[in-house]
């Protein structure tokens, strides 16, 4: 589809639209003389989008607005200024770009013009080329699970196909291999939903040409392409606009690529994927377009909605509300897909998920390579984003260069965060052993309850003696949080709990605090420790984003309700989140266990994620949780045995969870 410019069959006159829209954006600019200090990958798809609005209207005046663009970039004796000249991303954006319109329209310009774009893209090419040959085993060449490493290869692909160097385009060939090979099957990614819309796209581009020219078909490959639309889907905010920003996030905009919706859509026969493409690339587009901290954007792509867009594909909007994705440890519920819905998003897993930490252990052990590339990930196993009423309630601090678990709805102990953090590359260089994982999970669409466990005491400095650091988050199909954090340490410690948010927390008369945010509004209330001190400061977070733009700096305010234990050696809290104003619910009296109810909404949550043993006046059970909801059964986790009221619901041998009775 891409080099012949050809889009799969029917109707597309959106997507023809935007083609158009697109190749004119540019024409009241004038093209730079010399390269700037910040990025140029915009320069690329200023002149392949021109370039296919010409092949398919023959309006000559896009054709000069192409050739304008591409003038400019050849010019230009380096693509890239202030990092990586040649080798990184601006190379590679205009790598790909350039050589597109090389393959539409070359025929079209002067001698003069085509034969220097031909030029250039050898030179570039070349450079790129041995770049990633020298650096095998260091940075992008071999970093297979970061943006870098496929957009750098797809550019590479495209100028080689292009060109036919086919040196080049084996190269690349071989690395797409490893990287889907290597990729998680569950799709989900680590570095989080912006790189996931700024990088991914590459894979399905690289993928795209491969089919084309070689005929080879990898879209099956290994299994991250065809389940990734569902982890980007699980990471959107009720009414869809905004995306939770666990990883380095630029923003909570920065999320949508109609384009890929629509390859997925058409590789895979994703409706959603098909709906949530005109929806970015209509409703959204301009509001993603205009807010989005990440260049060029989503209005870039329309080449690719226009050569990717099937009409064949019936879109249907969402309809599964839980998801939980095992490599990164990523559960995700919602109340509904409405756009007032509740929606909570808590993860806890290895530095970039178990399959990147497990295999690049063993790159490094058996080749000496580090191909687990860390900038992007963040020190947050534990931690958890709320959005309901659509603003967000409890929330992450987006992009950071000094990365710290402060800056998350963790824990600390005597004030400490994770173990070698306070930088940009958090995991590098860190023991093998220092993970975290969720266990003891459920997600449960049917009945609405979503709980799991993290395990995060290995993430703390070994000085501090954490024996345990369990962080149970029950989500209740009315929308509640209950969080009960389990510590022990070898000596007394003192525990603190976090909670950010965009505002400060007010006090309220029965100890409990109002989030506000917005027109939305939620009720925290801590039952354990009864002896806590509770403070509310303001955190700053400070980023540059990208070392192409040097100048560039994000800041990001956070509101940090500190609560802290008196010193001890085991460390408890008992925390409920109850949004949109509803009663922050009632500790449960119970003689094994702890739990919570929630009177209006008829839920009770128990849990004893480590004893296994629940006794209430209503529930004896041995298990780790059980989560009632009046008139429905109860659901269990980790549970051998169940009496409700007097009724033996679940007698089994083997630890059992699900719906009970």
């Amino acid at each position: 589809m891409l080099l012949s410019a050809v889009p799969p069959p029917g109707p597309r006159p959106a997507q023809e639209l935007r083609l158009r829209e697109e190749a004119a954006r540019h024409r009241g600019l004038t093209p730079p003389r010399t390269h700037p200090l910040a990025s140029i990958t915009w320069l690329g798809p200023a002149a392949s989008n021109p370039a296919l609005a010409y092949r398919t209207t023959g309006d000559r005046a896009h054709l000069d607005e192409s050739r304008r663009w591409i003038e400019a970039a050849v010019r230009l004796p380096h693509w890239g200024r202030a990092h990586m000249p040649d080798h990184d991303l601006d190379a590679g954006w205009l790598l790909h770009h350039l050589s597109l319109a090389y393959r539409w329209i070359g025929d079209e310009l002067p001698d003069e013009v085509r034969a220097l774009l031909r030029y250039k893209l050898l030179l570039q090419g070349r450079r790129m080329y041995e770049f990633a040959v020298a650096s095998e085993g260091r940075w992008w060449s071999s970093s297979y699970w970061q943006n870098h490493n496929w957009i750098c290869h797809a550019g590479l692909a495209t100028a080689g196909y292009v060109l036919g160097k086919e040196e080049w385009t084996e190269r690349a060939k071989d690395n797409l291999g490893t990287v889907l090979d290597l990729m998680p099957p569950d799709g989900s990614h680590a570095e989080g939903v912006v790189y996931w819309r700024y990088g991914v796209p590459f894979l399905a581009i690289h993928l795209d040409l491969l089919q084309e020219v070689e005929g080879i078909d990898w879209w099956g490959r290994g299994g991250f392409l065809s389940s990734t639309f569902r982890y980007r889907l699980h990471q959107t905010a009720p009414g869809f606009a905004f995306n939770v920003d666990h990883g380095d996030c630029h923003d909570r905009r920065s999320g949508h690529s109609a384009g890929l919706y629509y390859r997925l859509a058409a590789q895979y026969g994703i409706a959603e994927a098909q709906w949530m493409g005109d929806l970015a690339s209509g409703e959204l587009l301009w509001k993603e377009a205009s807010e989005s901290g990440v260049r060029p954007g989503i209005l870039p792509e329309a080449y690719l909605e226009y050569l990717w867009y099937d009409p064949s594909v019936r879109p249907a909007r969402p309809t599964e509300t839980h998801a939980f994705f095992p490599d990164l440890g990523l559960l995700a519920a919602r109340t509904s897909w409405d756009d007032d819905a509740t929606l909570v998003s808590f993860k806890a897993s290895p530095g970039g998920g178990h399959t990147a930490w497990e295999t690049s252990a063993k790159h490094r052990a058996e080749r000496g390579w580090e191909t687990l590339n860390q900038g992007h990930h963040h020190p947050d196993s534990g931690s958890f984003v709320l959005v309901s009423q659509g603003e967000f309630l409890a929330v992450d601090e987006g992009y950071s260069n000094r990365k710290r678990a402060a800056h998350h709805n963790l824990l600390l102990v005597d004030g400490q965060g994770y173990a070698d953090e306070d930088r940009y590359h958090v995991y590098e260089g860190i023991p093998h052993e220092r993970q975290a994982r969720q266990r003891d999970v459920l997600a449960d669409a049917e009945g609405g309850w979503a709980h799991a466990t993290a395990e995060i005491a290995a993430m703390y400095d070994p000085g501090l003696g954490v024996r345990r650091l369990d962080r149970t988050l029950v989500f209740t199909p009315s929308g509640r949080l209950v969080l009960l954090d389990l510590a022990e340490a070898e000596q007394e410690r003192e525990w603190t709990f976090l909670l950010q948010t965009d505002r400060p927390t007010e006090p309220r008369p029965d100890g409990s605090r109002l989030i506000r945010s917005g027109a939305a509004t939620a009720l925290v209330r801590q039952f354990a420790p009864h002896d806590a001190s509770v403070t509310c400061e303001v955190t700053e977070v400070e980023a540059n984003p990208t070392s192409s733009t040097p100048e560039l700096r994000l800041t990001r305010t956070l509101h940090t309700l500190r609560s802290t234990a008196p010193r001890s050696s085991d460390g408890l809290f008992l925390t409920a989140v109850s949004p949109e104003g509803a009663p922050a619910g009632e500790e449960v009296a119970c003689l094994d266990g702890r739990g919570v109810s929630f009177a209006e909404s008829g839920e009770t949550v128990l849990l004893s994620p480590v004893a296994l043993r629940i006794r209430t006046a209503r529930v004896s059970a041995e298990g780790a949780a059980v989560l009632i909801r009046e008139g429905a059964a109860p659901y269990v986790v980790r549970c051998t045995r169940l009496e409700l009221d007097g009724r033996v619901l679940l007698d089994v041998a083997e630890p059992y969870t699900g719906k009970a009775g």
